[in-house]
């Protein structure tokens, strides 16, 4: 690959006054091309992250499995570089389609798993991510039903119609739907009668500490509230103490998600 990086002499001559955050820029701007050959390539794999139920001790729910991608030289690419770039890109229906082909694989290989994937509402016009999925919830296994898509509130609201003909499609097949970051997108409760999310999965920008933060407390307890009066499973995503865990099963979550049951693994 072309070394597009600039010498600190070059910096210098075009007046980059912050050359960390210049190549930070370069990074980003670069990234796109780098993706879209990992892709073609194939250079992908899962991280698994637990979801755990509530219990004291807790059980795994499902697994959520997220795509990892390594450059040609075998370095992996930051998720959270490259995940906002190519959402609306061509790269981006590319990604879900590897996502999808391994999530199937991987329900194949392990028959007591259950797998959730990200799923951008604008893959589901994509003929190849279509394809996939026709083609694996035909296989024998009952595939389907262990099978879970993540879809963020951004996403679900971008094409609010197509998700729900999606959704009525694949519900006799047993598939299940998440929406992602509950409460920080922009998913009015009305719609949620629309929707056939089976879980919720509470943002983690309101679980942080949530045990020294009042308002977070009112926030997810009545955002508990909601999903469950929706009949739907309520996650809380991004716990990493004791004390966060501890109150959120207080406040009433179904499951739990985080760095403090497990960081993001390429084994199960």
């Amino acid at each position: 690959m072309q070394n597009t990086m600039l010498s600190r002499a070059e910096i210098e001559d075009q007046g980059i006054s912050d050359p960390i955050g210049y190549a930070m820029g370069r990074w980003d701007t670069d990234l796109l091309p780098v993706v879209a050959d990992a892709l073609t390539a194939g250079r992908t794999h899962f991280a698994f992250q637990p979801v755990v139920t509530a219990d004291d001790p807790p059980r795994i729910a499902f697994y959520e499995g997220l795509i990892r991608l390594k450059n040609d030289a075998g370095h992996a690419i930051p998720a959270a570089r490259f995940m906002p770039l190519v959402e609306d890109t061509v790269a981006g229906r590319a990604l879900d389609c590897a996502a999808l082909d391994m999530a199937f694989a991987q329900l194949r290989q392990s028959r007591d798993l259950r797998l959730s994937v990200n799923l951008s509402a604008r893959s589901l016009g994509d003929g190849q991510w279509r394809r996939i999925l026709e083609q694996g919830l035909l296989e024998t296994g009952h595939l389907g039903e262990r099978l879970i898509f993540e879809i963020s509130e951004s996403s679900a609201m971008l094409l609010h119609d197509s998700v729900i003909r999606f959704m009525h499609d694949m519900q006799p097949k047993g598939v299940g739907f998440a929406l992602d970051g509950f409460g920080a997108g922009m998913t009015a409760f009305r719609h949620l009668n629309d929707f056939l999310f089976d879980l919720v999965k509470i943002d983690k920008s309101f679980i942080k500490r949530i045990h020294l933060n009042h308002h977070n407390q009112v926030l997810v307890s009545a955002l508990v509230s909601v999903a469950k009066s929706f009949e739907m499973f309520a996650v809380a995503d991004g716990v990493e103490s004791e004390e966060e865990a501890a109150f959120l099963r207080e406040a009433g979550v179904d499951c739990m998600q985080g760095y403090l049951f497990g960081t993001p693994s390429p084994t199960i």
